[in-house]
């Protein structure tokens, strides 16, 4: 077998969305299962809209992503002299010809046809005799178009789809090359392929319109057809075409709300794709598994929620030291000193990230754990830091006070001591307690709590505490 050779082709006219990613992981991970190439090229021949930072917002998301790119990345702008030279051969060949009708003449053409109920296609008015090499003209301004068969019908033979006919006649003659010069999507598209020794193309089925003029285009320059797999689309929970309506589509806005990049690929790779039940998969056991006839006819649909619970199996099941590490952005991006300690970051992760789903969610519960001036609920206060629960406070500090080692398990014992010293239930203490260290009734487990503190930070606030309580 050839070696498998796929590529992922963005227009650089905005961010990598939810489906531009899809489509990237399911070309890497082809690749990676054939031990094959995965190549990066950039279409940015639409000079108008693409832009160097969408450019650079696609490569940040494909390294964010860890799609790792054999060749590339390849810019078509870079490109212009090789797409002219197949111009030329197609011209040579007959397969194409220049075209003098203007965009005036054409948009009549396309009015009447309208009228008329017609498929507004191109009439042929400069289409030369069958056999006949055009000659070019001299003095007046001319696009050229491909030749097209005007019989029969051009057939696509997709690994999702499977055989999809095409009818050559609503097919009319493409523009390959404008009146400038410049070369068109859809013919660059097919000499890169060709080029780049393209031998599986994976693509969403909004192109599949496209693939018959493509599979013509090899033809004529004598090239091979690759195999063709179209991807279905990917809709919201409401059926209709994904949108910003449906939460972010972009996959960096995922980044900046606490996502993390293993939970992106394992949600995308799952719209469109399945391997039995299977919901929560490695990045080797993707390789493994991937294959196209395990993609799905039917469109994905985006559901946020799920979306989100994978998020948060990530959270609970990354190791500790890489959480520390990805959390630094979101604790300076929320205005928090970033502690120096990576293994009290540690211990502070493992008390919050069973209640968070993302790095979000988390800081914004650290509030108390990162900053020394915590603001307490005045409703919170009222309820539980009244005068009876002075005396308790008061010995529960005194005991803390005393340890030797702040640990997890002596800070239990003195609670115990306490409560039985005073015939108390644990809510009558640690609720109070609780509102005095974090300024909230609801936190992780107070002995954790306190450990985490260590004994400096929790005296004080206990403190604190006591000197706003009634007399």
């Amino acid at each position: 077998m050839t070696q498998v050779r796929t590529r992922f082709a963005p227009s650089p006219t905005g961010y990598l969305h939810i489906g531009g990613a899809r489509t990237a992981l399911f070309n890497y991970l082809f690749a990676r299962h054939h031990r094959g190439q995965f190549i990066l090229r950039i279409e940015d021949t639409d000079r108008q809209r693409s832009t160097p930072e969408a450019i650079d917002a696609i490569i940040q998301a494909m390294e964010w992503l860890q799609l790792d790119y054999d060749e590339g990345p390849f810019y078509q702008t870079q490109r212009l002299p090789l797409y002219q030279k197949r111009v030329q051969q197609l011209l040579a060949q007959g397969n194409a010809y220049p075209c003098v009708c203007t965009p005036d003449q054409l948009d009549a053409k396309r009015q009447i046809a309208q009228k008329e109920k017609r498929k507004p296609i191109y009439d042929g008015t400069c289409r030369p005799p069958e056999g006949a090499v055009a000659t070019l003209p001299a003095d007046q301004s001319y696009t050229v178009r491909f030749r097209s068969p005007r019989e029969g019908t051009t057939v696509v033979a997709d690994a999702v789809k499977g055989a999809v006919s095409f009818d050559n006649r609503e097919l009319d003659d493409l523009i390959i090359a404008r009146s400038d010069g410049t070369p068109t999507y859809n013919f660059c598209v097919v000499v890169d392929d060709i080029e780049m020794a393209i031998t599986h193309i994976i693509r969403g089925d909004d192109h599949l319109a496209n693939t018959p003029r493509q599979i013509q285009l090899y033809r004529a320059l004598g090239h091979q057809t690759p195999q063709f797999a179209h991807l279905p689309l990917i809709l919201g929970t409401d059926k209709a075409r994904l949108s910003k309506r449906h939460g972010a589509t972009s996959v960096m806005a995922y980044r900046d709300m606490g996502y993390f990049p293993e939970a992106v690929l394992n949600y995308l790779v799952r719209l469109g794709w399945s391997h039995g039940d299977q919901e929560i998969f490695s990045r080797a056991e993707l390789i493994e598994k991937f294959s196209l006839e395990s993609v799905g006819k039917s469109a994905g649909i985006f559901n946020p929620e799920k979306f989100l619970w994978v998020n948060s199996y990530y959270l609970k099941e990354l190791p500790l030291s890489r959480l520390a590490d990805d959390i630094i952005p979101f604790i300076v991006a929320k205005g928090y000193p970033v502690p120096q300690d990576k293994s009290w970051l540690e211990r502070m992760i493992e008390t919050l990230r069973e209640r968070s789903k993302t790095l979000v969610e988390l800081v914004d519960a650290a509030g108390f754990y990162l900053m020394d001036d915590i603001s307490i609920d005045e409703t919170a206060a009222r309820k539980f830091l009244t005068a009876e629960i002075r005396g308790p406070l008061d010995k529960l500090m005194d005991k803390l006070a005393g340890l030797d080692e702040f640990t997890e398990a002596n800070i239990e014992q003195v609670f115990s001591a306490v409560l039985q010293e005073l015939g108390l239930s644990m809510g009558k203490l640690a609720q109070p307690v609780r509102v005095a260290l974090t300024g909230s009734t609801v936190s992780p487990g107070i002995h954790e709590v306190i450990a985490v503190l260590g004994k400096e930070r929790t005296i004080k606030r206990l403190r604190s505490a006591l000197q706003r309580l009634p007399p």
